[in-house]
């Protein structure tokens, strides 16, 4: 008998561990964002983070944008053509990439971009202020560390990304222009013509709507990684890892669930 509660003990311990631990990410979470509106305010630690995570993530950000909009531009005219015409591939093809680049590329690309460079920095900073006892020092000058080194985090990655995300839509249909007018012979007028009548503002807010929820996702999941980090330097390690593969994670699945509470 003592054996048949061992074993129902181990397969019920995986669950209980589960859900308290998600627990403990939904009250740090809480923590962080209440954080944001509780003084005292700190505007230079929130200016710091947004120049690190907005200004110093351009030149990645920025790439990733330009390669994306030369290769939709060449996929979707040389797809609609073959499929078509050459008269439909010229009128379709800015369409195709302003809608891929704002509503779907711009924003995860973006997302996942920001989660390999800032989120691995914020577990492994505050990974390593953790197993320096940094963290603990704050508690005994009795400074809550959430409000404090969390919280200015997690603003600059909300309002930073939807900012990347709107450089990176530009830069992309900047791409696809040079690459459809120069490489693939559309009409310049036609194309830009074409792109202005496919703008929509509805388009766009969905783009920066996932974008906001992707910075979100990211600062509050890396930090919560680097916070409760354990184990010294491997530990740090490990926190830095686990950030950017859940950061990866959430931003997928973030993006179909804003996708289909926008479609529906």
């Amino acid at each position: 008998m003592t054996y048949v509660f061992g074993v129902l003990a181990a397969l019920g311990r995986g669950p209980v561990n589960a859900v308290a631990g998600l627990g403990r990410f939904v009250l740090f979470a809480l923590a962080a964002i209440v954080g944001i509106f509780r003084p005292p305010y700190r505007p230079r630690l929130w200016g710091q983070h947004m120049l690190e995570i907005g200004y110093f993530s351009l030149p990645v950000v920025g790439l990733t944008a330009a390669f994306s909009g030369l290769v939709l531009a060449l996929q979707s005219y040389a797809g609609l053509e073959a499929l078509a015409s050459p008269a439909l591939a010229e009128t379709s093809t800015p369409r195709v990439v302003l809608g891929a680049l704002v509503q779907e590329l711009g924003p995860v690309l973006a997302g996942l971009m920001i989660a390999g460079r800032v989120g691995a920095a914020m577990a492994a900073e505050l990974g390593t202020m953790r197993v320096t006892e940094q963290i603990d020092a704050l508690h005994t000058l009795s400074t809550d560390p959430i409000p404090y080194l969390v919280s200015p985090r997690v603003l600059a990655a909300t309002l930073m990304l939807p900012v990347l995300v709107l450089i990176a839509d530009v830069i992309g249909t900047a791409a696809g222009y040079l690459l459809a007018t120069a490489r693939l012979g559309l009409n310049p007028e036609t194309y830009l013509q074409i792109t202005w009548d496919a703008f929509g503002v509805y388009e766009v807010n969905i783009g920066l709507t996932k974008a906001a929820v992707f910075g979100l996702l990211i600062a509050i999941i890396s930090t919560y990684q680097g916070y409760k980090s354990v184990g010294g330097a491997e530990g740090v390690g490990r926190a830095a890892r686990q950030a950017v593969v859940l950061s990866s994670i959430a931003i997928l699945a973030a993006n179909y669930l804003v996708t289909e509470w926008f479609f529906t």
